[in-house]
């Protein structure tokens, strides 16, 4: 389709360059088949040219659009699979969360079989130092018999 419409612009163009030369020839003097031929035939490879630049300038026009067209889906592109990574990314660290969760789990319930829990008992109060001071002995009570055989042994 955009081949056709190229062909009919450079029609019209190659019959304006022809009718525009033919207006001064006219002026100047009568006109040959030869020279109307000739003109033609230039006229055609002109517009030819011309037709060729013009769609070079319109194609050029258009570039831009398109290239920003396609950055557009590019980034959107680059966008989706940065979710898809990142949404992966979480998934897999959650999953190893929950595995450091459940080892951490076992390993206490394991360790609470293994081992009864026991209290502690606080520690003795410690008594503090002092000086013992030693009692005098009192011999104000007689000693009987039978406590100086056990005292002796």
């Amino acid at each position: 389709m955009a081949n056709k419409t190229a062909k009919t612009k450079q029609k019209s163009l190659a019959s304006e360059i022809v009718s525009s030369i033919e207006t001064k020839l006219s002026e100047a003097g009568a006109a040959t088949k030869k020279m109307k031929k000739s003109i033609e035939k230039s006229a055609d490879k002109l517009a030819k040219k011309l037709a060729k630049m013009m769609q070079k300038a319109e194609k050029k026009a258009s570039k831009p659009a398109k290239s920003t067209e396609k950055k557009v889906k590019k980034d959107l592109s680059k966008a989706k699979k940065n979710a898809q990574k990142a949404e992966k990314n979480a998934k897999r660290t959650a999953k190893k969360a929950a595995a450091i969760v459940s080892e951490v789990d076992d390993a206490t319930t394991a360790l609470k079989a293994t081992r009864p829990y026991r209290k502690q008992t606080p520690a003795p109060p410690v008594a503090s130092k002092t000086t013992r001071t030693t009692r005098p002995k009192t011999t104000s009570s007689p000693s009987t018999p039978a406590e100086n055989s056990t005292d002796n042994s």
